[in-house]
């Protein structure tokens, strides 16, 4: 039996998150105030006051549930019951969190780049108004053919940004791509067509500036040979090479979440528990609608 160590991504953040641990333990408390410092501000104050819009700026959101998954992951990881990782992913965000998990980068430089990403992204968002929307129950490749067509007849950039389960993927574009190819994906029998609540179009090619400036930071940060492997978005498969990690993480901010693909190339290269460590349970539902004879587990 392989235990894999899953973590979340932008959307799992909730006001409140992360107090409990700040409270109560020691090695928590460190971890936010380093964090506070690193970042220039007191991300801790948001995460135990802030309301839900504060937490849903990019650059917020992003770093915040970055230091709850990690604080959540070690106050789990002496755990001799819950054992070391033999493979990591993350949702987006999240790979950065695995990579900490593996060993490939510190938490200092981790919680750096995450913020360089997030400002990034929140600038590639003001550059092109874009936004997101989830398709429920539609094959995918009727989802990423009706894409396909609408960037074709209209010039609009539409894409397939996330598999999170069969049944369950993220288009991401501009506006008016997104507003067609929803008609479209309700037309062809999507059972639910749904504009999501975030800054602008995540994965995919709208986010090139925010991949210029995160590929420069990338190229200047240690990464460490990994302890076990990652199974990246962009690639759905394990990668243990430094270099081509850095490649994957770059390339991700213009590619699809292949979170369902990830999954099935865990469980086939022999993962049978999930352990989700960060805010929310959304990986663990993801994981059980993909295989449900998947044994899951979490700690928030």
């Amino acid at each position: 039996m392989k235990h894999a160590f899953v973590f979340p991504g932008q959307g799992s953040q909730y006001p409140g998150m992360g107090k409990e641990h700040y409270e109560n333990n020691a090695f928590a408390k460190k971890l936010f105030e380093q964090a506070n410092e690193l970042l220039g501000f007191r991300i801790s104050d948001i995460m135990f006051q802030g309301s839900e819009d504060d937490l849903k700026q990019t650059n917020v959101t992003q770093p915040a549930v970055f230091l709850h998954s990690i604080i959540a992951y070690k106050s789990i990881e002496p755990s001799t019951s819950s054992g070391s990782p033999d493979m990591v992913a993350g949702h987006s965000l999240g790979e950065f969190t695995a990579l900490v998990a593996n060993g490939t980068l510190s938490f200092e430089n981790a919680l750096e780049l995450v913020f360089i990403r997030a400002k990034a992204m929140q600038k590639a968002c003001e550059i092109n108004p874009s936004a997101m929307a989830a398709i429920l129950n539609l094959a995918d490749e009727k989802v990423e053919a009706i894409c396909a067509e609408v960037w074709k007849e209209t010039g609009e950039v539409v894409v397939a940004a996330n598999f999170n389960c069969p049944g369950q993927i993220v288009i991401s574009g501009s506006k008016k791509g997104i507003d067609i190819a929803c008609e479209r994906m309700k037309i062809a029998g999507a059972k639910r067509v749904l504009v999501l609540p975030v800054g602008g179009a995540f994965h995919s090619p709208l986010m090139e500036p925010a991949k210029e400036e995160l590929s420069v930071a990338i190229e200047a940060t240690k990464f460490h040979n990994p302890t076990c492997a990652i199974y990246q978005n962009a690639v759905a498969k394990a990668v243990m090479d430094k270099e081509e990690i850095k490649q994957n993480l770059i390339d991700q901010l213009t590619s699809a979440v292949r979170w369902t693909q990830s999954v099935k190339a865990m469980i086939a290269d022999g993962a049978s528990k999930f352990t989700e460590a960060g805010p929310g349970k959304v990986l663990q539902g993801l994981v059980m609608k993909i295989d449900k004879t998947m044994e899951v587990a979490g700690v928030s």
